[in-house]
C-alpha cells in the first residue's frame, strides 16, 4: 500500500538531572561537592533513505519517543547522553511543522538528515555550586526539558519523467516496456490507484520515469485521486503526456488533451513550463481517422512534439525515450520563488523563558508559573535552606514577588508552584 502523508508526534529525550553528592575525605566540609552534570537528552533525527518508498509504517505507530539522558553521578561523572532516535523516511519526503505549517526541510537527496527536536541539556551537578559563602552545596541544576512537536510528513516522488494521461490510455504498458517496472495492468479504469517507479536505461546512461495514478475531470480540486496524482508531478524534469488517439473506446483525443491541461493549470500553473512531449499512444488500432488529424493538427498548432507510439507493440518507443533523454539532458531548473522555512533559531530561543506570571486561582492560592522558574524548582531541595533561598530569590529577583503583592498577597496566603504549595510568611 502506498502512503505518501502521515502526522505523527515527536519527543525529544529529557535532559538528566545533576547529581547532588559529596566527597568522604577528611578535612573538607561535608566532604565537598562531587556530583557530576547530567546526560543531554536524544535528539529525534529524520533521514532520507533511498531504499524506501512509503510512509505506510507511520500509519500504525503515531507517537516517537528518543531516550531521556542518565542523571549525573559521584565523583563529578556524567550522565550517559540519551540516544539519539533516527527515523527514517523516504527520498523526497517533506518535513513540515504542524503547529504553524512551515517546511522544516526537504529530504529530497539520499542520506539528508533533519534535527527535528533537539534533546534537554543536561542539568549541572552540585559542584558548579560551590562558592566562598557556598561551602557545600545542597541541590543541583534538573535537567532540560524535552521537546514535544507534531509534524506532517508528505512525500513528493522524484523521478525525471512523469507519465500524464487519463486512465486506461496506456501509461502502465508504456513504462512497463522502457524499464524494469511490472505494474498492475488491466483492461479497465484506475489499474493503477499509485504511482509506480521504473529506471530506463538509454545510451549508457539512466532516468527515472513515474507511471503516476490516472486522473479525472476535476482533479485539481481533489476529485478522484486529485492531489495524490498531482502533486507527484512536482519534482519532474520532463513530462509525457499519453493520450489514447486510437478512438476504440470512443475517446475524443483532443478533449482529453485539453482536460489533462486545464487541470494542471488550476494546481499549479508552474507544471505547464515544464517541458512536455506527447506520446500519442495506441496507432496500432485507431479506428477514427478523422480526430487523429484534428489532434494531430492541434498539437502543430500548439507547438508540441508528438511522438505516434503503440506501447503494446513498441512501435515509436526508441524515437520517444531518444526525445526525453535529450529533454532531461538540457532541462535547466526555473527560478523558484523562496519558500518561508521554519525558524529553528527563533524556535531555540524562547523570549518568555525567564518570565514569570502569576494569578489567584479558584480556590483563593496564589500561583506561580514560568518556564525557568519550573527547572528551577525542580532542582530545588526542600531539606536544605541554601537550596530553599536560591529559589526564593530567583523568584524576587524575576519580579514574581511583586506580582504576589500586586495581586493582593497577605501573610497567612497559599502560594502554589507547580503541585506544591507553600503559606507565605513576612518573617
Amino acid at each position: 500500500m502506498f502512503v505518501d502523508r502521515a502526522e505523527i508526534t515527536i519527543v525529544s529525550g529529557k535532559g538528566g538531572n545533576g547529581a547532588v553528592t559529596f566527597r568522604r575525605d577528611p578535612y573538607v566540609p561535608d566532604g565537598g561537592p562531587d556530583g557530576g552534570d547530567g546526560g543531554d537528552g536524544g535528539s529525534v533525527i529524520f533521514v532520507a533513505d533511498r531504499n524506501l518508498r512509503t510512509l505506510m509504517d507511520f500509519k500504525y505507530k503515531r507517537k516517537y519517543q528518543a531516550e531521556n539522558g542518565q542523571d549525573g553521578m559521584k565523583r563529578k561523572r556524567y550522565g550517559k547522553k540519551g540516544q539519539d532516535l533516527y527515523i527514517k523516511v523516504p527520498v523526497g519526503t517533506l518535513i513540515i511543522d504542524k503547529e504553524s505549517g512551515l517546511l522544516m526541510k526537504d529530504l529530497c537527496n539520499d542520506g539528508d538528515e533533519l534535527v527535528a527536536a533537539k534533546g534537554g541539556r543536561g542539568g549541572r551537578g552540585n559542584v558548579h555550586y560551590k562558592s566562598s559563602i557556598r561551602q557545600a552545596p545542597n541541590f543541583a541544576e534538573a535537567g532540560g526539558f524535552a521537546k514535544e512537536r507534531e509534524v506532517i510528513l508528505e512525500l513528493k516522488l522524484i523521478a525525471d519523467v512523469g507519465l500524464l494521461g487519463f486512465p486506461n490510455v496506456g501509461k502502465s504498458t508504456l513504462l512497463s516496456v522502457c524499464t524494469n517496472s511490472r505494474p498492475k495492468i488491466a483492461g479497465y479504469h484506475f489499474t493503477t490507484i499509485d504511482p509506480n517507479l521504473g529506471v530506463v536505461y538509454l545510451h549508457d546512461t539512466s532516468f527515472v520515469m513515474a507511471d503516476i495514478a490516472g486522473i479525472i475531470e476535476g482533479a485539481a480540486q481533489g476529485a478522484g485521486l486529485g492531489f495524490k496524482f498531482l502533486k507527484h508531478i512536482e519534482r519532474t524534469k520532463v513530462l509525457i503526456h499519453v493520450v489514447d488517439v486510437s478512438g476504440s473506446e470512443g475517446r475524443d483525443p483532443v478533449e482529453d488533451y485539453r482536460k489533462i491541461m486545464a487541470e494542471l493549470e488550476q494546481y499549479d500553473p508552474k507544471l505547464l513550463k515544464k517541458p512536455q512531449i506527447v506520446a500519442a499512444n495506441k496507432m496500432d488500432i485507431v479506428t477514427d481517422q478523422d480526430k487523429l488529424d484534428e489532434f494531430m493538427k492541434l498539437m502543430e498548432e500548439e507547438g508540441r512534439k508528438v511522438f505516434p507510439i503503440s506501447a503494446a507493440t513498441r512501435q515509436g518507443i526508441t524515437e520517444l525515450l531518444n526525445e526525453t533523454l535529450h529533454e532531461i539532458e538540457t532541462y535547466e531548473e526555473p527560478d523558484e520563488e523562496p519558500v518561508q522555512m521554519f525558524d529553528f533559531e527563533a524556535d531555540e530561543y524562547d523570549a518568555d523563558y525567564k518570565k514569570i506570571s502569576a494569578y489567584v486561582d479558584e480556590d483563593g492560592a496564589f500561583v506561580l508559573e514560568g518556564k525557568h522558574l519550573t527547572k528551577i524548582f525542580n532542582s530545588t531541595n526542600f531539606t536544605d535552606s541554601g537550596s530553599i533561598r536560591y529559589l526564593y530569590n530567583y523568584i524576587e529577583k524575576n519580579g514574581g514577588m511583586k506580582l504576589l503583592f500586586d495581586l493582593g498577597l497577605k501573610e497567612g496566603d497559599t502560594v502554589r508552584i507547580k503541585d506544591f504549595e507553600f503559606e507565605y510568611t513576612e518573617e
